[in-house]
């Protein structure tokens, strides 16, 4: 029985270029912010990454909106009725319901299209991280890898994407509820930054901490040897809070000590950097656990 066309789904929290989307024929959801009173829909409503750090750094406060059942429900069925199979790697369910969304979404469409195949995978992952196991999903596609195997893949691999983190403003994360008032207050005092990870349960939880910003940015490289162990890393991408500079630092470091050459930069995109601020760093890459 020859097997059915499919179509790789994500959305916009793996924080992927627009290019790198429109070239892979990626379907997307969109998860959406309001800053300055203004609403963002993430798809034919966007505002430009510099001018969402600009406002985040002049104290404007931005909220952010998970993917809801109708909305996946509907772009879901746009490729249903086209006859495609579909896979969506979504954003961790430790982060957002937009995961939970999803599986509704399909739990609904479902009956009406018992043919063919709607698998939704809860990545554990976040920005980059989740765009880096799309991307290995994307190639193993290109390969001619079925749904069932690319799938497979991801499930079976998504355990060890590690993502490191640290960030400039720990107020930021204080109003994220990620760190206290008072570390907020003493961390800045004190120069003191975060060192971050997505565990496996999906949630951002800090990991350790340093003295002074150069240093934070040399921790993440020193816990990528701890990580990465026997894992032989092609890739590796970083994604930042309008902080390019750093960014490029950080991919220096990497494939001075790993001899990885090849990359990818991106911004943290306006629904992370709501909650980590500008001055986000972040390292992704396989390892043998997170």
């Amino acid at each position: 029985m020859a097997q059915r066309e499919y179509i790789i789904f994500t959305d916009t929290n793996a924080d992927l270029p627009e290019e790198y989307l429109k070239e892979n024929g990626l379907g997307v959801l969109a998860l959406s912010v309001t800053i300055d009173d203004v609403f963002y829909n993430g798809v034919d409503e966007m505002i430009e990454p510099k001018e969402f750090y600009a406002k985040m750094r002049a104290g404007i406060p931005a909220k952010t909106m998970q993917v809801n059942p109708d909305q996946a429900e509907k772009a879901f069925e746009r490729w249903l009725e086209k006859g495609y199979d579909l896979v969506y790697i979504a954003f961790s369910s430790g982060l957002s319901g937009s995961y939970n969304s999803a599986v509704i979404a399909a739990q609904d469409l479902a009956p009406r299209y018992p043919e063919q195949k709607i698998l939704i995978i809860d990545s554990l992952a976040a920005s980059l991280g989740q765009g880096l196991l799309v991307s290995y999903a994307v190639e193993m596609k290109k390969q001619g890898k079925t749904i069932d195997e690319v799938a497979a893949w991801v499930e079976e691999n998504k355990l060890h994407l590690c993502h490191l983190f640290t960030v400039d403003d720990l107020n930021h994360l204080y109003r994220g509820g990620r760190v206290s008032k008072t570390t907020a207050i003493m961390g800045t005092v004190l120069n003191i930054k975060p060192i971050l990870h997505v565990d496996d349960a999906g949630k951002l939880i800090p990991v350790g901490t340093v003295r002074g910003r150069k240093q934070s940015l040399n921790a993440l490289v020193d816990m990528m040897a701890k990580q990465m162990g026997h894992y032989q890393n092609d890739v590796f991408f970083i994604s930042h809070g309008d902080c390019i500079e750093d960014a490029e630092y950080v991919a220096k470091l990497v494939e001075e000590r790993f001899h990885i050459k090849k990359n990818l930069i991106n911004y943290v995109g306006p629904t992370i950097g709501a909650h980590s601020g500008p001055g986000t760093v972040a390292l992704f890459f396989l390892g043998e656990k997170r």
